[in-house]
């Protein structure tokens, strides 16, 4: 979890998987906090570009060269602007036109911040990996010689990583709302304190168990079938099937 394994480089601490978990952790529970248009702008712009950069240091790194990751931090930052302003405009076009009614409540602070967090997680990820899919990736036989660079594997290793990135973000807003849905139907719990301190609870049960699930999904050295590679590379080798590291 310290070395890349394309590269061989260290990690830098606070993008090693086992500090995935007490790093995002605070900043999903901020940003489930639907309060202020400007205050979500700014979680959410932290928690994506904390994503971002785990990302950014667990992708395939068969694009070694400087200008790609230039490009793929450039790429980055437009992201993660594009996904924090997203992600605050439901609030802002509630406080804007004063949309006060329970029915704009729910949809806004409750239903609309699940499917939002989901969908721009995984954007991050196609966005700041988009090098992979358009320059390709390494594929390698069983021997571990490396028998191409194939567009069709980076795409689908991106395709695979931005869905278990929004599984573990989707799951992780959508679960915790439907317990405290049910949690303030029963009033459980009586004051805003105690209704804070569920929310966490739920949070994090969820973010920590979702979290084993989403890096599961899809193995890390993903497998391709020859017939589904670029010809050049399916003629140059016998094998069925062939590998290449997918990434986190």
């Amino acid at each position: 979890s310290s070395v890349h394994p394309d590269t061989g480089t260290v990690i830098p601490l606070l993008f090693r998987p086992p500090s995935f978990l007490p790093i995002s952790l605070p900043l999903v529970i901020v940003s489930s906090f639907q309060v202020q248009a400007k205050h979500n702008f700014f979680y959410q712009f932290v928690f994506h570009t904390y994503t971002t950069g785990f990302t950014l240091f667990n992708g395939n790194g068969t694009t070694k060269a400087e200008v790609f990751k230039e490009k793929q931090i450039f790429y980055g930052l437009g992201a993660i602007s594009y996904a924090a302003c997203i992600g605050a405009l439901p609030l802002v076009f509630m406080n804007r036109y004063t949309l006060k009614s329970p029915l704009t409540q729910l949809i806004v602070k409750k239903l609309l911040p699940v499917p939002l967090l989901g969908l721009m997680s995984a954007f991050t990820v196609a966005v700041v990996r988009s090098p992979e899919f358009e320059n390709g990736i390494e594929v390698v036989d069983r021997n571990g010689k490396v028998v191409g660079v194939s567009r069709k594997a980076g795409e689908k290793a991106v395709k695979e990583t931005a869905l278990s990135r929004a599984v573990l973000f989707g799951t992780t807003f959508f679960l915790p709302a439907v317990l405290m849905h049910f949690v303030e139907r029963a009033k459980f719990a009586k004051t805003p304190h105690a209704l804070a301190s569920v929310r966490m609870l739920a949070i994090t049960s969820v973010l920590a168990g979702m979290l084993p699930v989403s890096l599961s999904m899809f193995p890390q050295c993903g497998e391709i079938k020859r017939a589904d590679l670029e010809p050049e590379i399916a003629s140059s080798t016998e094998e069925t099937e062939l590998f290449y590291n997918r990434g986190i």
